[in-house]
């Protein structure tokens, strides 16, 4: 297992939950998937993100835009329960 904090936090998109500050990753290794610890813009609740669940925020001088169509996601609500 290993835990690394992000310095400086990535900004990132969660699906179903919006947008975010990543402040770590856990990685518990190979047959996991990495969780992203991420504080919530709205609210500022703090979760643990799968990796199949998040996303880089649009950037568009990067050429990420938010209008592009994405993989399809399983929503978070059931991807926990």
């Amino acid at each position: 297992m290993s835990f690394t904090q992000l310095q400086p936090p990535l900004p990132l998109h969660v699906v179903d939950r919006g947008k975010g500050q990543a402040m770590a990753v856990i990685d518990y290794g190979p047959e996991f998937d990495l969780l992203w610890v991420v504080a919530m813009d709205e609210g500022g609740e703090i979760w643990c993100v799968p990796n199949p669940q998040v996303r880089m925020q649009a950037n568009w001088s990067l050429g990420r835009r938010p209008d592009q169509p994405r993989g399809k996601v399983q929503p978070l609500a059931a991807a926990v329960g």
